[in-house]
């Protein structure tokens, strides 16, 4: 495993979903800007930094799946967001499949760590 959480493929595609994220929310009507423009980017940006604070508790593995919960957690509320866009007609129905695509497969990404931490868990220091 990478020395670093920025290693994580989830990671990179979490961090790569936000980036596309806050571009396009850009677009959004001023009226979001403190609505729905700061949930989702919120959502989004919350969903990688549980991930580095995951990637810190990996020697307890309870503490561990929690974060990476969090993580999940975050990502689905994303997708709220990322409904609440496309019928509000902020963003094309492509973008938004793009969008919701991406997240679903860091779900199953994230899915699958809190489904075998130990493959994750730092194991030089696993009590």
């Amino acid at each position: 495993m990478n020395n670093s959480f920025r290693g994580l493929t989830f990671y990179k595609k979490a961090f790569s979903l936000t980036m596309y994220i806050f571009e396009l929310t850009k677009s959004f009507p001023s009226e979001e800007k403190y609505g729905l423009v700061t949930q989702i980017r919120k959502s989004s940006r919350s969903a990688c930094s549980s991930i580095s604070d995951a990637y810190r508790k990996r020697l307890y593995e309870a503490h561990f799946i929690s974060k990476v919960s969090d993580s999940e957690m975050e990502n689905s509320e994303t997708q709220v967001w990322l409904d609440f866009s496309i019928a509000c007609k902020y963003i094309d129905w492509k973008s938004y499949e793009t969008l919701y695509l991406s997240s679903e497969e860091i779900g199953r990404l994230l899915n699958h760590m809190i489904l075998n931490p130990e493959k994750y868990l730092n194991k030089k220091n696993k009590l």
